[in-house]
């Protein structure tokens, strides 16, 4: 049975504690810093590649880390996961969202079923439904071909969907797949509905209702938001809407969805991506070939994740990285910078992925930790960001580590030359620019033009962003996530703190209020 200890009960963490700190701006300089950009390098899946030259580790701290993973038992941890161990203690459930892109294990029984062969007949089962839908098989019912896909879900059931397929939307254009339109409605808040179902042809429409219990309010609520709308177009919402859902839940084999498929218990939400989550979206947005080679990226980065040694395992080696600047270098927040106009809203998947998940102040048998534990995470794309929070980056008085994110060509091959370069080489210019002045600074005698540098960075670099390249990098940042958890002794799969306000919100709306909540909603006019 695998053995959990607090961080801090580790021999590892007091050696970290006691390691001299890299003054990153003395080794990132002259040759000394060509050098670590060479070899500060692991190479992950899809040709991406992970490079930590500018990150303020050396030899001796890189060694310590890899001391930690192995008394912390980070692969061992892995192994039980991917092969069924219940790791989820607060719910007591299996975590299985790896299983839905590939097998790295045993088979993992579950339920009286083999969970693969369930995850993969539900791709099947998608696929065959997008490719009927795109072939003019399931029409609408003036029998015309469905042109937009419209999910309706919250959280992990939008906001990493909803990033995938802006990543992947213009690269899907210039090669020719690209199928329908796609558009999502999470938030509430009606306007956010009324603007989305105003900017489309309700008629032509498919809508997918994602819940995996079938009891989620806001979606429920934005549920009903919508069928009125179909109702007032005067169709039948019943044949518009699809349900992904799990088997138990009041949506499942409903009639009032044209179909429903299937998630379970053992996906949580902000790691539901590559399951039915995101491949009902996906495969009808782009075709169900595209959203099998996004797994595949997946898979591949997911076989990196399982090798025992740091240094040839790049997502093991960001997670130790994060926390050695976390729990020792006190840094207490993280930003993730994507040079790329298409990962726009994967900072704010990033956001949930990791902040639900190792927000956490207890251990996973809910005894107090005297550590912290996960960062406050945020981000905007390059070069957006640069006339907007980078001046706080560069001269604020909190160092903010720094994940970069860039590719050497665009998705669509469209470009222009101006003064001697091409967009997309200014783009990279950038970035490389970004990484040295944040780590080497630049003296000045004016105070206001003074740059202290030792501020770090590591980034990932890639070819472009496409299916396989993309899902490559949504498993790195879940598997680094998972790591993290792993050596802070903290549960990573359940979110407590995403119901308490649940549960408020249901007593204000029943009007059953008293003290402080009961002014709030007169204030309100609740």
């Amino acid at each position: 049975m695998t053995e959990w200890k607090n961080f801090d009960e580790l021999a590892s963490y007091k050696a970290l504690g006691s390691a001299k700190k890299v003054n990153l701006k003395e080794v990132m300089a002259g040759e000394s810093g060509a050098e670590r950009v060479k070899k500060y390098s692991v190479p992950m899946a899809a040709g991406l590649n992970y490079n930590y030259a500018a990150k303020a580790v050396d030899a001796d701290i890189l060694t310590k880390l890899c001391d930690l993973a192995k008394e912390a038992g980070l692969s061992e941890k892995f192994e039980a996961l991917y092969n069924g161990e219940v790791i989820n203690t607060g719910e007591k459930r299996m975590v299985l969202h790896h299983l839905t892109r590939g097998q790295l294990g045993n088979d993992v029984i579950a339920d009286g079923v083999n969970k693969r062969e369930f995850y993969e007949e539900q791709v099947k089962r998608i696929a065959d439904f997008a490719n009927d839908v795109h072939a003019g098989k399931i029409v609408n019912e003036k029998g015309e071909k469905f042109t937009t896909v419209c999910q309706i879900g919250i959280g992990g059931s939008d906001l990493g969907p909803r990033a995938m397929y802006l990543a992947l939307l213009n690269w899907a254009k210039k090669e020719g797949l690209f199928k329908m339109d796609a558009n999502f409605i999470s938030n509430v808040d009606p306007d956010d509905a009324t603007a989305v179902l105003n900017s489309m042809d309700v008629s032509k429409t498919i809508f997918i209702l994602v819940s995996k219990s079938g009891t989620t309010l806001e979606t429920l609520t934005n549920e009903a938001f919508v069928k009125d709308a179909l109702k007032k177009a005067g169709l039948d919402a019943s044949k518009h809407m699809i349900a992904v859902t799990s088997e138990t839940s009041p949506l499942a084999k409903n009639p009032d969805y044209l179909a429903a498929f299937y998630m379970d218990d053992y996906i949580g939400g902000r790691y539901s991506s590559t399951s039915a989550v995101g491949g009902a979206v996906l495969s009808l947005a782009f075709g169900p070939d595209v959203f099998a080679r996004f797994l595949k990226g997946a898979a591949e980065e997911d076989k990196l994740a399982a090798k025992k040694d740091p240094m040839k395992n790049p997502d093991m080696l960001d997670a130790l990285i994060g926390v050695y600047e976390r729990n020792f270098l006190g840094f207490g927040s993280s930003a993730v910078l994507p040079y790329s106009q298409a990962l726009s809203r994967f900072p704010a998947h990033l956001q949930q992925l990791d902040m639900e998940s190792n927000g956490k102040s207890v251990n996973r048998f809910g005894e107090p930790v005297n550590y912290v534990t996960g960062p406050a995470i945020f981000g905007e794309p390059g070069t957006n960001g640069q006339h907007s929070f980078y001046q706080l980056l560069h001269q604020g008085t909190d160092i903010i580590p720094l994940q970069f994110v860039a590719y050497k060509n665009n998705q669509q091959g469209n470009d222009v030359e101006i003064q001697g370069s091409t967009s997309q080489k200014k783009l990279c210019a950038n970035v490389a620019a970004q990484i040295v002045a944040f780590a080497c600074g630049k003296h000045d005698e004016n105070p206001n033009k003074n740059f202290n540098g030792c501020r770090p960075s590591s980034i990932i670099i890639g070819d472009q962003v496409n299916p396989e390249s993309l899902g490559a990098l949504l498993a790195h940042f879940e598997n680094k996530v998972m790591f993290q958890g792993f050596v802070w002794n903290v549960n990573s799969f359940d979110q407590e703190g995403v119901q308490l306000g649940k549960v408020l919100a249901k007593r204000v709306l029943a009007h059953d209020t008293d003290g402080a909540l009961a002014e709030y909603s007169k204030l309100l006019e609740i």
